[in-house]
């Protein structure tokens, strides 16, 4: 996450948004060094820290597109804490970055480096209604994607219980299941405020001149500008169900628990 304090904020609006109560604990990977951002207030993910009893993670993601995931300083570290979660955690929802690097983690799957860079609004369209993570979502919902790099439908080995659950025409996969982990991969930006990706174009042209839209994607753009963040109802409703889905498993973990 390019802006950490804006995406704590941005998370911790949608997981408050609801009437449950909810403790938010922040960690990085041990080795995570960063000269532009203050970071005193996050914890190290260590034996003696982290992991403590946790009921869901988040997994951001990082401007780490462009680099191979073995080159990334903390990746053994990050790898451990996939792998913990995996055994631990009552629901793992991994996003952008993060999504791409838990599904080559645990699946082996390589992303493609994009052409341009893909920014916008896309409509995603709900493939698997039933999964309790899309209860309540209309057939198709607006969420804001800002990537370099995609996984592609036809390279995720689909036959390991993973299962499609929301993806675009234009701009491809958006939310994946992983049964067997308890994990979602969520490619795309639901937590987004609604100025982010223009803030983010501002960025980009800044660093690098000639940072440009596409004709559609700047169409989109416009529209956000004009319109507000018209995804919030789908991004609450979309982390209210994640909320109830870590509820359901931690009242299960009691039950047995109880029973025995």
């Amino acid at each position: 996450m390019p802006e950490m304090s804006r995406t704590e904020m941005q998370f911790a609006r949608l997981l408050g948004s609801t009437d449950r109560y909810v403790e938010i604990v922040l960690a990085m990977p041990p080795s995570y060094r960063s000269d532009r951002v203050e970071t005193a207030h996050y914890e190290r993910w260590s034996e003696t820290s982290l992991p403590r009893r946790l009921d869901g993670l988040i997994v951001t993601g990082a401007p780490l597109e462009l680099l191979a995931f073995e080159d990334v300083r903390y990746w053994r570290e990050l790898v451990c804490i996939f792998d913990w979660a995996a055994r631990n955690v009552g629901s793992s929802l991994y996003v952008c970055w993060g999504a791409s690097a838990a599904l080559y983690a645990f699946h082996g799957v390589r992303t493609r480096i994009l052409p341009q860079k893909i920014s916008g609004v896309f409509q995603q369209h709900v493939v698997e209604a039933k999964d309790p993570l899309m209860a309540g979502l209309a057939a198709t919902f607006p969420c804001p994607v800002s990537r370099h790099a995609e996984v592609e439908t036809h390279k995720v080995p689909w036959q390991r219980d993973l299962t499609c659950l929301a993806q675009s025409a234009e701009s491809g996969l958006c939310l994946v299941g992983d049964a067997a982990r308890n994990a979602y991969y969520m490619f795309n930006h639901l937590e987004y405020d609604a100025d982010t990706l223009k803030l983010e174009y501002l960025r980009d042209r800044a660093r690098r001149a000639g940072t440009t839209f596409s004709p559609e994607t700047l169409g989109n753009h416009n529209i956000v500008n004009k319109a507000g963040r018209d995804w919030r109802e789908p991004a609450e409703t979309v982390f209210a169900n994640w909320l109830a889905i870590i509820a359901a498993q931690a009242q299960s973990v009691r039950d047995v628990n109880y029973v025995a």
